[in-house]
């Protein structure tokens, strides 16, 4: 069973939607992985992401997708590039990841509650 946390611990977690606005390859990333802008809105704005997709998804099938990412942890180096949020996923039942995503199209910069 997963550690339990407060809700005040949640709220602090800010995930948000956003819509792919590019996508490539990341061949210089460690695992296989894509490299994606994501437009945030105008609160937040476009923040750079990688994420290992390349199992389920190209990159011409990423652009204008929404998505979820968390977008206040710090930034992180990946390779020579660095990603400004966390794009959210879960696996599937051979560990690929299949991104998480709203039913219906919403406001970019929408957060999760």
């Amino acid at each position: 069973m997963a550690d339990t946390v407060s809700y005040s611990d949640f709220e602090r977690v800010d995930i948000r939607v956003g819509t792919i606005v590019d996508a490539q390859p990341f061949p210089e990333a460690r695992k296989p992985a894509l490299k994606l802008v994501i437009d945030f809105g105008a609160a937040i704005g476009t923040k750079s992401s990688s994420a290992q997709l390349t199992v389920h998804y190209r990159p011409d099938q990423l652009i204008g997708r929404q998505v979820l990412a968390v977008v206040n942890f710090p930034p992180r180096q990946i390779g020579p590039s660095m990603s400004e949020v966390l794009t959210l996923g879960v696996p599937d039942e051979d560990g690929a990841v299949v991104l998480l995503k709203p039913d219906f199209k919403v406001p970019n910069g929408g957060k999760l509650f």
